[in-house]
């Protein structure tokens, strides 16, 4: 086990999985042999080896606990076209991942999310009911929002008008095309009546930077409000990407992982 947390990159193996449209995702699994896996979701426009990513895996894989961190459809590795919303979808691939482990034998216990992903992580947990700890770091509750910020403020004009909205990157190329099918996907998944359907015998860890400059704290007020059985965790000064806060948000999400893999252990026993 020391070796492992020493050098955690020699325990990493590359998983294919498919979703239920026939497409290859890809991920990582940090093996220490532990039972149980953590299924680590990355957010919008980002990969399983985002930083977060990482070192949440590699905070776990030093505690004994395995791991899995994988790119959704249409991003990094995975087969797909990249759309804008997919949300439904998202929870969808991570359905397959859990799906996965099933057959073996570990199984999937801990679902985490960052950003889109914590609404992804939650999204699952009100449609599946078979994860029983979920941790949400940095999600979004209200959809609605964040939109214009992100495309400017005659987004849907020019949407209704051209049927689509091409998002430009630094040099002037075409990042990623925003239709208005997958802007309506977006703006049709309801956070908060999704939430009132996760059960009480789900656990939920909301972690969020009280300086988020991408979604604001309040967001994480809010999901306290109406999800039963529910932690929030502010980390005081850190921002959406826990920038200078790395260290405090692995030692947060870890314990209170640690914490449920144990009361799950003694509840079985």
């Amino acid at each position: 086990m020391a070796e492992a947390a020493q050098n955690p990159v020699n325990q990493q193996q590359k998983i294919i999985v498919t979703n239920k449209h026939g497409e290859k995702l890809v991920g990582l699994l940090h093996d220490t042999g532990s039972g149980d896996i953590v299924i680590l979701c990355h957010g919008f426009r980002s990969t399983k080896d985002y930083t977060v990513m990482v070192n949440l895996a590699v905070a776990l894989e030093n505690e004994g606990i395995s791991s899995f961190r994988f790119d959704f459809s249409g991003n990094g590795e995975s087969e797909g076209i990249f759309e804008f919303g997919n949300y439904q979808k998202e929870a969808d691939d991570l359905h397959a991942v859990v799906q996965h482990f099933l057959q073996g034998i570990r199984v999937a216990s801990v679902i985490l999310g960052h950003s889109k992903g914590g609404d992804v992580v939650l999204l699952y947990a009100s449609k599946y009911h078979d994860i029983h700890t979920v941790v949400n770091v940095s999600g979004r509750y209200d959809l609605k929002k964040g939109i214009g910020e992100r495309f400017g403020k005659d987004f849907m004009e020019i949407i209704k008008k051209e049927g689509f909205l091409d998002i430009k990157n630094e040099t002037g190329g075409v990042d990623y095309r925003v239709t208005e099918e997958s802007l309506m996907d977006r703006l049709s998944t309801d956070m908060h009546e999704s939430c009132l359907q996760i059960g009480k015998e789900c656990r939920v860890l909301t972690v969020h930077g009280s300086d988020d400059e991408v979604i604001p704290v309040d967001d994480a007020v809010e999901f306290s409000k109406i999800i039963p059985n529910h932690k929030l965790h502010i980390v005081r000064g850190a921002n959406h990407c826990y920038t200078s806060h790395q260290t405090e948000l692995a030692s947060v999400v870890v314990d209170y992982i640690k914490a449920a893999l144990q009361q799950d252990k003694a509840t079985s026993n």
